[in-house]
């Protein structure tokens, strides 16, 4: 028996469309609780996907210990040292002789340990008889990893518990390139369309804009969470919020610099799970920095949008940026890319679809420069929508809230006019 240490996965994971499906399936897994599992595997084929179970974000709070072996392997381990709250076993044991080959490991067993099987039979009697002798679950190989994780949270995780909100982290490719703006008009955008409680954080302690992009002068933010966790709670956030319209709340940076903001690598996880469960919609205006914090906060949110400017430097950091989530969110969809100012008057420009195709994804969003626009919006403390809700960048805002909330999938501009009439005789 040997234990496998995780090594990150960069094969081929298949077609989009099943890439699609699965990860369809693992939006509904909610995050995992604090619990140790061991898993035991008798094929390369479940000591990968084990591996891949490990890399997920929801798994972020779990123990997990891989081993090749058998039922054999585990009962002889836990015969000297503790069972964990869950263990994974695969079998080829044939269901006649299961319950037989169970039995050394059930007597070592603590009575509060959890057992998932992974058989090869698709025998309904076997499940049940595994089920009334205190199996958790038995599945039939082969399993997929949101069947393993679905399996898991069915077990550990509440079914009664309150639904959690969806995340949105915003970051922008290089520091001006407006990711700041997006998130801003994004959560007002999400929060007054849909009547959705939304609360909007400005991760950027030093800098942040947050609150005066929405005309807001608090006396305490974020900083106070952050700064003392240990009085967090939701009444302790609730105070902490300002209000900014009916359904759209700020945790505001303090936006000074009368201190160091260093912070360890999980110093937010626990305002952010606080937010989730405080509001359908937590968007995160992250700070243009690379640390260990902001990788594990862009590593755990549920959905993660670029915004890039067509220039060389945004789009080399635009590709890193890429490559590195995806790293760290193997099992997630892409990032949302939003190319944005494009169009700035006698500035050099990489064309859009180059931009695009430099980075092998399309643009969830263009929005055109547009200086007075949105400088206006920003003295004023108002949203684009709430100055010129028939500019082109307000329906786009619209769009993006949308496509962020799942609600529908962004349009593409449909060409019409003088530049329709002309592709049609281009055809000719």
């Amino acid at each position: 028996m040997s234990t496998i240490d995780y090594r990150i996965e960069t094969g081929n994971e298949g077609d989009d469309a099943s890439f699609d499906a699965r990860t369809s399936d693992l939006e509904q897994v909610r995050p995992l609780p604090r619990i140790s599992i061991h898993a035991f595997c008798e094929s390369n084929a479940m000591l990968r996907l084990m591996e891949r179970c490990g890399q997920d974000r929801r798994m972020a709070k779990v123990s997990l210990r891989i081993n090749s072996g058998s039922i054999d392997a585990a009962a002889n381990m836990f015969s000297t040292v503790a069972t964990p709250n869950l263990i994974i076993l695969e079998t080829s044991t044939e269901p006649r002789s299961l319950l037989t080959e169970l039995a050394p490991l059930a007597q070592v067993c603590d009575p509060s340990t959890k057992v998932i099987l992974v058989g090869k039979h698709n025998d309904i009697g076997l499940y049940r008889e595994l089920i009334r002798n205190g199996i958790s679950e038995y599945m039939v190989a082969p399993v997929s990893m949101p069947d393993i994780l679905t399996a898991v949270s069915a077990i550990f995780v509440d079914p009664d518990a309150e639904p959690l909100g969806r995340s949105i982290a915003f970051i922008g490719s290089k520091g001006g390139c407006g990711s700041s703006v997006i998130a801003h008009n994004c959560a007002w955008g999400i929060s007054s369309l849909f009547s959705t409680e939304t609360i909007l954080a400005d991760l950027d302690l030093p800098y942040g804009t947050a609150n005066i992009d929405f005309d807001q002068d608090p006396p305490q933010g974020i900083a106070e969470a952050v700064f003392a966790p240990d009085r967090l709670d939701e009444v302790f956030l609730d105070r902490l919020l300002t209000k900014c319209s009916e359904h759209l709340s700020l945790l505001a940076a303090p936006s000074m610099l009368d201190r160091a903001y260093d912070f360890e690598t999980r110093a937010f996880h626990p305002i952010l799970e606080i937010l989730q469960r405080s509001a359908p919609v937590s968007v995160l205006d992250m700070p243009h920095l690379w640390t260990d914090w902001t990788r594990s906060v862009l590593g755990e949110a549920d959905e993660v949008v670029i915004t890039a400017v067509p220039d060389l430097a945004s789009l080399r950091n635009a590709k890193n940026l890429l490559d590195a989530l995806k790293r760290l969110r193997p099992n997630d969809k892409p990032p949302h890319l939003v190319l944005n100012q494009v169009g700035m008057p006698k500035r050099p420009e990489i064309a859009t679809n180059e931009f695009c195709e430099s980075l092998e994804m399309e643009a969830a969003a263009i929005i055109p420069f547009d200086a007075a626009l949105f400088g206006n919006a920003s003295n004023s403390g108002r949203m684009i929508a709430e100055i010129d809700k028939k500019a082109p960048a307000a329906e786009t805002f619209s769009q993006l809230a949308h496509l962020l909330t799942g609600r529908v999938t962004m349009k593409k501009a449909r060409r019409g006019g003088l530049g329709k009439m002309l592709a049609a005789l281009g055809r000719k």
